[in-house]
C-alpha cells in the first residue's frame, strides 16, 4: 500500500472526472516524474475495483508507443491508484481552448493518433472513448499519448448484438 505523504510529492491537480482524480506528482525516492489516477470513491463498488484492475490491464498489455505506459497497480486505503508515465503532455481538449493549433501541430497530432489507433486495433482492443480529452500531446517533443483506457475491450469479450445507438457505451465521434 502506497504512502502519498511519504512516496510522492503531488505537484497538482491534472483533471477530475466522477469517478477518479488524476495527479500529476515526484516519487520522492528519484525524483520521476508520474501521474496518478485514483479512484474518487472512498469505498469504490467490487465492480469500480474490477473495472479499474481492467483498464490497468490493459493499458500494461499494450506495447505501443504512442499509448501511455503504465507502471503500477497499488491499494490505496481502500481503494487503487494506478501510476502512469508523465511525459510532459497535455489533453487535445485543453491545448484547443488556449489557441489555435498550426497546421503542422494538427497533421502530426492527426498523423500519430491515426497509428496509434491502429497499432491498438491490432492489439485487439477497441479504446471506445477517443475524444480530445484522452488524446495527450507535448508540444515541445511532439510526442503523443493515448490515455484512459476505462471503458476499452478486448474484441474478444465483445459479442456480436445488435444495440440501439443510445444504449451504446463510449464515444461516437
Amino acid at each position: 500500500m502506497i504512502n502519498f505523504s511519504t512516496d510522492y510529492q503531488i505537484i497538482s491537480k491534472i483533471y477530475e472526472s466522477a469517478n477518479s482524480l488524476v495527479y500529476r506528482a515526484t516519487l520522492k525516492s528519484n525524483n520521476q516524474s508520474i501521474i496518478l489516477k485514483i479512484l474518487k470513491e472512498n469505498y469504490p463498488t467490487p465492480s469500480e475495483l474490477t473495472r479499474y484492475k481492467q483498464e490497468y490491464e490493459i493499458t500494461r498489455s499494450l506495447n505501443v508507443d504512442n499509448v501511455i505506459k503504465a507502471y503500477d497497480l497499488q491499494r490505496y486505503e481502500n481503494s487503487l491508484v494506478m501510476l502512469l508515465e508523465d511525459f510532459g503532455g497535455q489533453s487535445l481538449k485543453l491545448l484547443l481552448s488556449q489557441h489555435p493549433l498550426s497546421l503542422e501541430a494538427f497533421f502530426n497530432i492527426a498523423i500519430n493518433t491515426t497509428e496509434s489507433l491502429a497499432a491498438i486495433h491490432a492489439a485487439n482492443i477497441i479504446h471506445k472513448d477517443i475524444n480530445p480529452s484522452n488524446i495527450v500531446y507535448n508540444t515541445e517533443t511532439k510526442e503523443l499519448k493515448i490515455i484512459d483506457f476505462g471503458i476499452a475491450s478486448r474484441l474478444y469479450q465483445e459479442f456480436i448484438t445488435v444495440i440501439p445507438p443510445h444504449k451504446l457505451e463510449g464515444t461516437l465521434t
